[in-house]
């Protein structure tokens, strides 16, 4: 049978012949051989114009579609990979921050001369560490369930992490930077390290539920490993975890930057956290209630 494909402003592009069997994947391909610009990953299938997005994997007899049926076609604009991204975003913050800390004379001056504090050092190293851990899990830990994102989300990505990595990096190691207590400075460090290893937990955790090849989704439970135990109360606690890590690194430094970083995070974080909690409920008849998205009994 024939259905006949147009634009959600009701623009035909064209009638493409499929079979009951037939997938929404397969579909997408039918389109991008009518039209070459609207290669799959940019189009966003539906069965009314303002419809929701249909999973590559719906199937046209289950859609009720007959000869001479319309499906909507959005065009998404042009994509990049998802790990392009991930990488452009982690990589910049490693580059940046080391500039201000391993040539301070190229952005102080004269000033740069002082010896660094140790509190400086460390907070160095804790930055490094986290952004080489998300790259390392971009590569070797992560599946995405989508190929792409929009390529204008590169550039507002890596503006807000590379740029609030200047402006934090530039006050933790100004040459009149003056540190924290030494128990603020270990407190602040444990919290780091600690938080740390509850996020690479989590997303080796959320790894293992979606098996290699596959988009399977599963509602995420606690394993073995202790760390996992906050899936009883939030449904995102890399998010949790990840916070918790720039609070502790705002608790070493001690500075406004630290601060205005880790609000800013939060605040991104807890949409999405609010947005994924929200899709559990919706996908999941039997989803805990008793969960939260990001924090524990609050939010």
């Amino acid at each position: 049978m024939e259905i006949e494909i147009v634009t959600i402003t009701d623009k035909s592009i064209g009638k493409i012949k499929v079979t009951d069997a037939s997938q929404i994947s397969d579909i997408k391909k039918s389109i991008s051989k009518v039209k070459s610009s609207l290669y799959p990953d940019r189009q966003s299938i539906r069965l009314e114009a303002r419809g929701k997005t249909l999973k590559d994997t719906d199937k046209v007899k289950d859609l009720g579609l007959k000869n001479g049926s319309k499906l909507y076609v959005k065009d998404l604009g042009p994509q990049i990979g998802w790990s392009t991204v991930f990488m452009a975003e982690y990589v910049g913050p490693l580059i940046v921050y080391l500039i201000f800390y391993a040539r301070p004379s190229l952005i102080y001056g004269a000033t740069a001369d002082q010896k660094m504090s140790q509190v400086a050092e460390v907070a160095a190293y804790c930055w490094s560490f986290h952004y080489a851990k998300r790259v390392l899990e971009t590569l070797f830990v992560h599946r995405f369930s989508h190929n792409t994102m929009p390529i204008t989300n590169l550039f507002k990505n890596c503006s807000y992490y590379w740029g609030f990595t200047a402006f934090v990096s530039y006050f933790v190691n100004h040459p009149l930077y003056t540190p924290p207590c030494t128990i603020q400075f270990y407190i602040g460090l444990g919290t780091f390290i600690f938080c740390e290893l509850g996020n690479l937990s989590i997303h080796i955790a959320l790894r293992n539920l979606r098996p290699p090849g596959t988009k399977v989704r599963r509602i995420p439970v606690p394993t073995t490993n202790p760390f996992t135990l906050l899936f009883n109360f939030v449904s995102c606690p890399n998010y949790t975890y990840e916070v918790g890590s720039w609070i502790g690194f705002t608790i070493i430094t001690s500075t406004f930057s630290a601060v205005l970083f880790t609000f800013a995070g939060f605040y991104q974080m807890a949409v999405w956290a609010l947005g994924k909690h929200r899709n559990y409920k919706k996908e999941f008849s039997d989803y805990p209630k008793y969960r939260k998205s990001i924090i524990p009994f609050v939010l």
